[in-house]
C-alpha cells in the first residue's frame, strides 16, 4: 500500500504513470492507425484490380 501512495504523491510517481498511461495510449492508436490504412489500402488495391479487369474486357 506504501508504494501506491508513493507513486501517486511524488512527482516521479506521476511521471511514472504518465509514461505508462500514455505508452498504452500510444499503443491503441498506432494499431487503430494502421489497422484503417491497411484497410483502406485492400480497398484501393481491389478497386484497382476491378478497373484493370474492365479495362481489358
Amino acid at each position: 500500500m506504501e508504494a501506491i501512495m508513493e507513486l501517486f504523491s511524488t512527482t516521479i510517481g506521476l511521471l511514472s504513470v504518465f509514461t505508462i498511461v500514455f505508452v498504452i495510449v500510444m499503443g491503441v492508436f498506432f494499431m487503430r492507425f494502421f489497422s484503417n490504412r491497411m484497410a483502406e489500402d485492400e480497398r484501393n488495391a481491389a478497386r484497382q484490380q476491378r478497373e484493370r479487369s474492365n479495362a481489358k474486357a
